[in-house]
């Protein structure tokens, strides 16, 4: 069977083991339905996600005129404290950073290679968790814009770290970590203007990916560079497909790229 399709981030659902779904224009694959087969990838086209055209994807899954242009890829994203919207001050588009910014947001720790604390909105909870392949996470602070959140996750990356050892996450070399204890244990570095929404009974939240086999070393699939592969699928875990061959494929990273997929 073959489809045709920009990649976007797989779409996920909440059960035990989490559901994929990659979602084309006119198609969906369910990707659980396809473990143990064999998937093949092949690299067709760019089609940026801001103004569809055939130009090599910069970042995010947007060519580098719209990288730069579009209210959706702006500095805030990444760096949450840069939010302005509470303040009424424009940065690319008002209107679509006030929407976006100036709603519920969760400070919380997750463990997908390490114990690491993150933002996002509250309406992206557990789906955030699931995207970064944590096996499991806990909230600390639920504030009502992301700008709080920011300023709460730059006081507590002194102290616990922010980034995924993605290479960790995929071989599965983690630990399970008592993320209750490390929620108390950060709360009196919490900023004064979030400390009032500090979580305190909230529990943890466990993650399980279907994954047949972890693979013991990782090759990453670049399709810029190879622009064709072939192998079976053994696991989904994150963004990211897990092979036979210990290739892994970064759905989200590939964003912008226009495939064709061939399952047997």
């Amino acid at each position: 069977m073959q489809f045709e399709g920009v990649l976007k981030k797989m779409q996920t659902e909440f059960t035990t083991p989490i559901q994929y779904y990659l979602v084309f224009e006119d198609d969906f694959i369910h990707m659980n339905q396809l473990l143990d087969k064999q998937v093949q990838i092949q690299f067709l086209k760019y089609t940026c996600l801001n103004c569809g055209e055939d130009r090599p994807i910069f970042r995010q899954g947007f060519c580098k005129s719209c990288f730069f242009d579009t209210p959706s890829a702006g500095d805030w994203i990444m760096r949450p404290e840069l939010s302005t919207a509470h303040l009424d001050k424009e940065d690319r588009n008002l209107a679509y950073e006030k929407r976006v910014q100036l709603q519920p947001h969760i400070v919380y720790l997750a463990n997908s290679s390490n114990v690491k604390v993150g933002v996002t909105r509250k309406t992206q909870v557990p789906t955030r968790w699931i995207d970064q392949g944590a096996h499991e996470a806990i909230e600390i602070v639920e504030v009502p814009n992301r700008y709080l959140a920011g300023i709460t996750e730059v006081a507590l990356k002194d102290h616990v770290g922010d980034k995924t050892n993605w290479r960790k996450m995929l071989t599965n070399t983690v630990d399970d970590e008592d993320l209750v204890m490390w929620r108390s244990k950060l709360r009196p570095f919490i900023p004064e203007a979030a400390a009032p929404y500090f979580l305190e009974n909230k529990e943890e939240t466990s993650v399980i990916y279907p994954v047949l086999q972890y693979p013991e070393k990782v090759k990453s699939l670049n399709l810029d560079k190879t622009p064709q592969y072939a192998g079976k699928l053994k696991g989904i875990k994150g963004q990211y497909l897990l092979f036979e061959d210990h290739t892994v494929f970064n759905i989200r990273g590939s964003e912008g790229y226009y495939v064709g997929l061939t399952f047997s």
